[in-house]
């Protein structure tokens, strides 16, 4: 039997922008969806889906120059907020919007992923791979991941997979590569055509 998604709810957020990203989590409870939100107007929307299927907001928050491109929940009860053009992240309370801490990093973003557990994240560099940083860090690369230099500078997804022991990446000519994330030595190249633009992982 073929299932099918059935619509719960429906809200229109802001003026109506362009969704750039998004994250959930469960609450502490289990009984309700935090979600938060960024559009291309520069809002920050946290909102929760509670057991009736209802969405109520919590805060919005529009950012004095950063697009966000990813948002990511921590395990500090903060929000981290990824930007799409200045290679800016952002930390804010998940309960007010209030900013914790504002780093610059080295590389522009075109996608970026959240560990927790080992107070790290990726990023798409828009040029040669991904580059790894520290959530609490200076803004300094750990890690590089090459994929080589772009035909096209397009964003692709990048993601960490097995409790954080691999990273996982698209490209611009086909593969998807697999990292050790300890050592950034590449592990395995998965081919999905010749050419071509690999940007969705999951």
């Amino acid at each position: 039997q073929q299932e099918k998604f059935q619509e719960i709810c429906a809200r229109r957020l802001g003026s109506g922008f362009e969704i750039t990203c998004l994250s959930w989590r469960l609450t502490s409870s289990e009984s309700n969806l935090r979600i938060v939100v960024g559009t291309r107007d520069k809002m920050v929307q946290v909102l929760t889906l509670n057991t009736s299927s209802q969405l109520q907001s919590i805060f919005a928050v529009r950012l004095e120059n950063m697009v966000p491109k990813s948002v990511a929940f921590a395990d500090n009860r903060s929000i981290y907020v990824f930007g799409l053009y200045d290679g800016n992240f952002m930390k804010l309370k998940d309960e007010d919007s209030d900013v914790v801490q504002e780093i610059s990093c080295k590389s522009v973003i075109g996608h970026a992923a959240v560990y927790s557990k080992q107070g790290i994240f990726i990023v798409d560099n828009a040029t040669d791979g991904f580059t790894l940083y520290r959530l609490e860090g200076d803004g300094e690369p750990v890690r590089m991941f090459a994929t080589g230099l772009p035909s096209m500078s397009v964003p692709k997804q990048v993601v960490f997979r097995e409790e954080g022991k691999v990273v996982v990446g698209g490209s611009d000519h086909g593969l998807v590569y697999i990292f050790d994330q300890k050592t950034g030595q590449t592990l395995e190249t998965l081919h999905h055509a010749d050419t071509g633009l690999v940007q969705t992982i999951s």
